[in-house]
C-alpha cells in the first residue's frame, strides 16, 4: 500500500497519533481485517513493534481485535473513530479546565499573585514590553489587554484584518460596549457587509484607506503593535510588539485622534 507523506501528516495531527500508528491504521483501513504480520509487511512498521502499535489503537478505539487464531484485528468506520477522538480530547479538556479551576481556588496560586505584584512593583512601567510571535498568541494578549480596558479601544487594521479581528475579538468588544468603553476601528473598507454591519453596532467605524498600521491600544496605556503587512507573513510568523507604557501609548493615542477626526464615518 503506498500512502502520500502528506496525507500521513495531516492524519497524525487531526488524531494525534505517531508514525507507526498512522502507517498501521491506514494498513488496516485498506484492508478491512488483517493480522498484525500482514499489517507489518504492509505498513513497513517493524513487526516487533506492530503488536504494541495495535494495542494501543485498540485501547484508543481506533481497531477491535477479532476473537480466534490467528488474532486478527477489524478497522473501525472513519466516523466512529472520529467521534471517538472528539469525545477524548473534550474529556481531556474538561477535566484540565476543572484542575485550573482548582489551582485557582488554592492558596499557594495567591502566592502566585503575590509574587508578581512584588516583582512588578519594581518595574519601571516604560520598560514593560515583549516581543510576541503567532497570530494565535497575539490575540491572546490583546484580549487579555481588552479584558482590563476602562475607557477606550482603539484599533487599526487592514481589511482582511478587519474581519479576523470580528471573528476573534467580536464578543469581547461587544461587552466592552455595553460596558461604557468606546471602541473605535479604523480599517480600509471598498465595500458593505454583513460584517461591517455587524461591527457599526458597537463600534465607532471608519474608513482608512490611505493608512496602512495593524495596531491595539487601549486606555492610552497599553499598545500591540504588528510589524509586518498581513499580507506578507504566515500567520504562525506573524510578530506583534507588546507596550506596557502610559507615557509612550499616550502620545501615540494623541497622534492618532488628530487623523481620526478625518476619517469618514461608516
Amino acid at each position: 500500500m503506498i500512502v502520500n507523506d502528506e496525507f500521513l501528516k495531516k492524519l497524525r495531527s487531526a488524531f494525534d497519533l505517531n508514525i507507526y500508528e498512522v502507517k498501521i491504521w491506514t494498513a488496516l483501513l485498506s484492508k478491512g481485517i488483517a493480522t498484525a504480520g500482514e499489517l507489518s509487511d504492509i505498513s513497513d512498521v517493524p513487526r516487533s513493534r506492530s503488536y504494541d502499535v495495535l494495542e494501543s489503537l485498540e485501547k484508543r478505539g481506533f481497531v477491535i481485535m477479532k476473537l480466534g487464531k490467528p488474532i486478527k484485528y477489524i478497522a473501525v468506520k472513519p466516523e466512529e473513530v472520529l467521534k471517538r477522538v472528539k469525545k477524548t480530547f473534550q474529556d481531556h479538556a474538561t477535566s484540565q479546565i476543572k484542575s485550573l479551576e482548582n489551582v485557582e481556588k488554592d492558596s499557594f496560586f495567591g502566592e502566585l499573585n503575590l509574587l508578581f505584584k512584588n516583582g512588578i512593583s519594581h518595574v519601571d512601567p516604560t520598560s514593560v514590553s515583549g516581543a510576541i510571535k503567532g497570530r494565535r498568541n497575539i490575540y491572546d494578549q490583546i484580549t487579555s489587554m481588552l479584558e482590563n480596558a476602562q475607557k477606550e479601544v482603539v484599533i487599526v487594521t487592514t481589511a482582511s484584518g478587519l474581519n479576523r479581528k470580528y471573528e476573534n475579538l467580536g464578543s469581547v468588544l461587544k461587552k466592552l460596549s455595553n460596558r461604557g468603553v468606546k471602541v473605535k476601528i479604523a480599517a480600509p473598507i471598498k465595500e458593505d457587509n454583513k460584517t461591517i454591519r455587524e461591527i457599526s453596532q458597537f463600534a465607532d467605524l471608519r474608513k482608512a484607506d490611505k493608512i496602512s498600521a495593524r495596531f491595539v491600544m487601549v486606555d492610552g496605556k497599553e499598545m500591540m503593535f504588528m510589524i509586518n503587512s498581513d499580507d506578507n507573513v504566515h500567520e504562525s510568523y506573524d510578530t506583534g510588539i507588546w507596550v506596557n507604557s502610559p507615557f509612550f501609548v499616550n502620545a501615540v493615542t494623541h497622534m492618532f485622534d488628530s487623523t481620526w477626526s478625518k476619517l469618514e464615518k461608516v
